[in-house]
């Protein structure tokens, strides 16, 4: 194991600390690994743009912003090939917190998930992504007689 020394400033470490509180860390190096680890994890899974993926698109916007509910919609509507459904709740007057769950090549969910995530309104985003196969499989469901469609296989890491 080595030592590195890490400069953090003031407000940092107090966010820091309430993180390590909340979650019963005994000393910052152990917390500080946990958290590298889950970073290099994120980075890599958003950096793996091969293969399928299943995901859950997060984002809170204002619609009282211009057009916004409309480019958002129209976007989804451009992407219908990665749109599988999407739920919205209204958080307040002006606020709209929307989850709308994609499934498609990785390179193309993440480029669809940066889009509405830059548009101007959307106040918070993110994108959870699953790795996926899509594998054609036969077999009967219920009293059906076999057939072909696609299953979705989760890959491990």
């Amino acid at each position: 194991m080595q030592r590195v020394t890490v400069t953090l400033d003031d407000e940092l470490i107090v966010e820091l600390e309430r993180y390590m509180k909340g979650r019963g860390y005994n000393n910052r190096s152990e917390a500080i690994r946990d958290l590298a680890r889950t970073g290099m994890q994120q980075a890599r899974g958003e950096s793996s743009g091969t293969g399928d993926c299943v995901a859950a698109l997060v984002y809170v916007y204002d619609h009282t912003v211009r057009e916004l509910a409309n480019r958002l919609a129209e976007a989804h509507h451009h992407h219908h090939d990665l749109s599988v459904a999407a739920m919205q709740v209204h958080l307040d007057h002006s606020s709209c917190m929307e989850v709308a769950l994609l499934r498609g090549e990785a390179s193309e969910v993440h480029h669809f998930a940066e889009h509405v995530i830059a548009e101007r309104g959307v106040r918070h985003g993110r994108l959870v992504a699953v790795p996926v196969e899509v594998k054609e499989e036969t077999h009967p469901h219920g009293n059906d007689r076999a057939k072909k469609h696609p299953h979705i296989h989760v890959r491990h890491a």
